[in-house]
């Protein structure tokens, strides 16, 4: 894998996270 793709996974990873974070908790948003 190329250092692109493996940034790119981690951002993917990271939004994802925060955005279902965001859907649990909406109050702290």
């Amino acid at each position: 894998m190329t250092f692109e793709l493996i940034l790119g996974a981690i951002v993917a990873a990271g939004l994802f996270v925060y955005l279902s974070y965001a859907l649990v908790r909406p109050e702290r948003f």
